[in-house]
């Protein structure tokens, strides 16, 4: 299938393509950020809500293999909706995630209050990265232009991302998966590690947004934080053409590879 998951009530089949760079058995956490994102965007609300936060925990590396959905509403409000969506493999749950979202209602702002440029190249003035299809099935679905730096090399880049395939099969992506499927590859965008000599997986994923993106590219403006205790932080602020409207944060588990 030309999507990376076919969803059939609850029951979800994964392709290949969601595969990551650490393994070729577990899936790129972009994947089922996504497919999280897509389900609680499916949970029908009171009034028209936009997706504000996605907090995500990849409890279990997830497995290429058939996944099951569960949903729940844990706060319905005038305002506001909390709820809550759980990945199972087998039975085992394998992620956990906490969507919050927030009523749609046009504010008619002060002059001064705008949104923050990007005064890095667009992505078409940007250089291309390419080659990260051989590494990571899930990676060779999306097209990288790097602004700053480069991809998975060290220092704080900032990275263009497209989405080129669908995620959900029948499906349209949204504004608010594009801005998680980008985030996941924070750690890559600002790696403080060389990828060859060391391992920096993360365990979790939370993306704010102060609006939905507009378009389809998504810019990480990133960098990292490594401490000396096995523990990092990545962590970039998402941009459109139009500036920035939102902040991931990623805590990474860090670890030498074996000689």
């Amino acid at each position: 299938m030309s999507a990376i998951y076919r969803v059939d009530g609850n029951s979800v089949v994964t392709s290949p393509s969601a595969a990551g760079p650490w393994d070729r058995r577990m899936q790129h956490g972009s994947a089922p950020s996504a497919l999280v994102t897509w389900a609680a965007e499916r949970i029908p609300t009171p009034v028209p809500m936009n997706i504000a936060r996605v907090t995500i925990d990849l409890m279990r590396p997830v497995p290429v293999a058939p996944l099951t959905i569960e949903t729940e509403v844990l706060r319905e409000g005038r305002k506001i909706q909390l709820c809550e969506v759980k990945l199972f493999s087998d039975d085992v749950q394998v992620v956990g995630a906490i969507v919050l979202k927030i009523k749609q209602q046009a504010q008619p702002l002060p002059d001064d209050v705008q949104d923050l440029p990007v005064t890095l190249p667009s992505p078409e003035d940007s250089l291309v990265e390419d080659g990260h299809g051989a590494t990571s099935p899930f990676a060779g679905m999306v097209s990288m232009r790097a602004a700053r730096g480069r991809f998975g090399q060290a220092g704080a880049g900032a990275i263009w991302f497209r989405l080129d395939h669908p995620l959900v099969e029948g499906e349209a992506v949204s504004q608010a998966m594009r801005a998680v499927v980008a985030a996941d590859f924070s750690n890559g965008t600002a790696s403080t590690l060389d990828f060859r000599a060391w391992t920096y997986i993360n365990a979790d994923l939370t993306v704010n947004l102060a609006r939905q993106p507009v378009g389809d590219w998504i810019l990480l403006d990133g960098e990292s934080w490594i401490g000396p205790d096995g523990a990092g932080l990545a962590m970039s602020r998402l941009a459109d053409r139009q500036g920035y409207f939102g902040r991931a944060i990623q805590s990474l588990v860090i670890e030498k590879r074996s000689e």
